[in-house]
């Protein structure tokens, strides 16, 4: 048994058992950037990462001269960071890691020079990064008294709202909030999770009024599409919204039938030489001009599909692969822009019928929300505008407060 526990191999396999916990210390990471943490039970969610921990550090006290052992020394405190800064406070989750962490750089098999390098590098990002957190805290963000004075789920489960009264010097308001109720991460039982994790940046304003509402009342209706489509249709004909270039093509769009020429982009001259006047901004269709028009902008036509007439050698080395025309299809944003030409994303409700917002994801019926007698969210616009993409991960600055 001794030679099995003292053979290199041995502790080479079991140093896995240190990259493993490094990839969970770094997911750690990862979720608190990107959610917010709900603790249900601090003893039990204490004694679970305690016990992992010591024998994740015994684990990496026995192969610390292995490879995988070293450059997990060398992960879990700087993984560690935005953990400390963004769930400070939750110490029965934080400790257990950071003791970990300093153990095993401090008795790893890695040069005495390496870890005091990597030490004091440690430490400078500890301080640097605390001492940014708490003045962007302090300076950028501001601080109102905010209660939340109702919440609640609604009727199909998939959103839950919160009603919060927030005191300033303008007399205050009263917002309601409106988020996804199905982005929550839960460990290790949804029904009773020790710990769950919510999504942040999801909440979405939909009502606000000013000065704070004396009297709420807040009523859940299911309506189903059609209703809601014939009903926004009768309230504005011009409703729009943006969709996505396969979106498009899934209705039928092709993409030279959505090209606008930008008239914003274009001189005074340029506009009066296709007949519009100086105070014309609107983007305009390219299938609304005449080929002399387009010719004047530098743009042919061929069948339905638009091409660069005379292109430039620039643009001719980046197409040189293109077969006759070089076509706007085939351009970047940035050279479509050369044309002042853009292409156009932007759908009207008035021009989809009910098998075509199906198609874009669209529920078949779904929630409505009433605030003291006034609809203020419906599910049809959330989905249809994309309230909430839960699946996006984007870094930003909301992250922080």
């Amino acid at each position: 048994m001794k030679n099995f526990l003292s053979n290199v191999w041995t502790k080479r396999v079991v140093s896995v058992l240190s990259l493993i916990y490094a990839y969970f210390v770094c997911y750690l990471c990862y979720y608190s950037i990107f959610y917010d943490i709900h603790i249900n039970s601090g003893v039990s969610l204490c004694l679970l990462v305690t016990g992992v921990s010591i024998i994740a550090l015994v684990e990496m006290l026995y192969t610390r001269h292995q490879l995988l052992t070293r450059i997990t020394s060398f992960l879990i405190l700087p993984a560690m960071l935005p953990v400390v800064i963004l769930y400070f406070g939750k110490w029965g989750l934080i400790l257990p890691i950071m003791i970990t962490g300093v153990a095993i750089l401090l008795f790893s098999g890695a040069g005495e020079g390496s870890k005091t390098a990597l030490g004091t590098i440690t430490i400078l990002l500890y301080i640097f990064g605390s001492l940014g957190y708490f003045l962007f805290t302090s300076f950028f963000i501001a601080t109102a008294q905010e209660t939340v004075v109702e919440s609640g789920i609604s009727p199909s489960g998939k959103y839950r709202y919160s009603i919060v009264n927030t005191e300033d010097s303008s007399n205050g308001s009263t917002t309601v909030y409106v988020e996804p109720n199905y982005a929550d991460v839960f460990y290790f039982n949804q029904e009773k999770p020790l710990v769950t994790f919510t999504l942040k940046n999801m909440e979405r304003a939909v009502h606000v009024e000013r000065p704070i509402a004396e009297n709420i009342e807040v009523e859940w209706e299911t309506q189903p599409r059609e209703d809601i489509t014939n009903e926004l249709n009768k309230i504005s004909d011009s409703i729009a919204f943006t969709i996505t270039d396969s979106e498009l093509e899934n209705l039928g769009y092709t993409f030279d039938s959505k090209l606008n020429l930008s008239m914003s982009d274009i001189d005074t001259e340029d506009k009066f030489a296709i007949g519009k006047t100086a105070h014309d901004v609107d983007p305009l269709p390219l299938d609304d001009l005449t080929d002399t028009q387009l010719a004047y902008f530098g743009i042919g036509k061929q069948g339905d599909r638009y091409y660069v007439l005379d292109p430039d050698a620039e643009l001719f080395a980046n197409h040189e692969d293109s077969v006759g025309h070089i076509y706007f299809s085939e351009l970047t944003e940035k050279e479509m822009k050369q044309f002042s030409v853009e292409k156009n994303h932007t759908i009207y409700l008035n021009e989809l019928d009910d098998s075509q917002l199906a198609e874009l994801g669209v529920s078949e019926e779904g929630d409505i929300m009433i605030f003291n007698g006034k609809v203020c969210f419906r599910f049809y616009v959330a989905e249809l505008g994309d309230y909430y993409d839960v699946n996006s991960r984007k870094l930003s600055l909301d992250l922080l407060a």
